[in-house]
């Protein structure tokens, strides 16, 4: 069976036999899919209205963060602050990997609750690539979103409580903490524009040329069915060196070996779904 990589950014399996039985002719990727038609259906508005939520408080934390963090500036803190946003890119995009990896091998959308609200949109993801390019910044960004307030929160509560000193001194660690925050809340939209091809703005298109953030060719490798590699989605920049490594082959060996789960099952049964 050969594999292809579409202008989409789509994985296809190219097979030679014509397709037989009920699943005959139906769409192997994209909106028309059975399974990304039904996938985009379980978007609920109680799924909505948490993602807004989300989007409101991280980014109001994170403006009151970002005077504090200018309000106590000092030239003296110029290479911390250089060294904490590179470190803080870094951690993002291993993090992006992890939860990458972790929902798109592991999990069911039938799980109760999270399934729908947090595995759905990684099975939709992979039969429907551009469905990501029509969801709104909302439905974008809302659950990365969600995993920022908690250390946005605690970083706003130290600023209002701690002395001058203490926030002096631990001013490098509040740099990292705010870089991960930012990397980890654009991760999704960094995310979106790796597949989108057209309209986007040339800040854009530079950052990705450069490989500042995740470029569109290097996307591509991961939507290769069975979707088993490079799941850095904020810059790209570990998923050479995790791949070299064996990283993810090597967690998912050791996850079947002890729980006797096959990786990806969910998402193949989505992905051949006909009806």
């Amino acid at each position: 069976m050969a594999r292809m990589v579409n202008e989409d950014g789509c994985g296809q399996e190219l097979q030679t036999p014509q397709p037989q039985g009920p699943g005959r002719g139906t769409a192997r990727w994209g909106p028309q899919h059975a399974g990304a038609r039904e996938l985009a259906n379980l978007y609920s508005p109680g799924k909505r209205c948490q993602e807004w939520i989300c989007v409101v408080l991280c980014f109001s934390l994170m403006a009151f963060n970002f005077i504090h963090l200018l309000a106590y500036f000092h030239l003296g803190h110029m290479w911390y602050i250089l060294l904490g946003i590179v470190a803080g890119v870094l951690t993002a995009d291993f993090a992006s990997g992890f939860v990458h990896w972790g929902a798109d091998t592991w999990g069911s959308v039938e799980l109760p609750v999270f399934g729908k609200a947090f595995i759905r949109p990684f099975r939709e993801h992979h039969i429907d690539p551009t469905a990501i390019t029509r969801h709104d910044f909302i439905e974008t960004n809302g659950d990365n979103c969600m995993l920022t307030i908690v250390p946005l929160a605690n970083m706003a509560f130290n600023f209002l409580t701690l002395s001058p000193g203490e926030i002096y001194h631990n001013y490098s660690w509040y740099c990292f903490l705010f870089a991960l925050a930012i990397f980890v809340t654009l991760t999704n939209q960094i995310h979106k524009w790796s597949h989108t091809y057209f309209g986007l703005p040339r800040l854009v298109v530079l950052l990705q040329d450069c490989h500042i953030i995740l470029p569109r060719k290097h996307h591509r490798i991961h939507h290769v069915s069975p979707h088993e590699t490079y799941f850095c989605i904020t810059t790209g920049w570990l998923n050479y060196p995790l791949e070299k490594l064996g990283f993810w082959r090597s967690l998912e060996d050791f996850i079947q070996r002890v729980t006797g789960e096959k990786p990806r099952a969910d998402d193949m049964k989505w992905a051949h779904k006909v009806k």
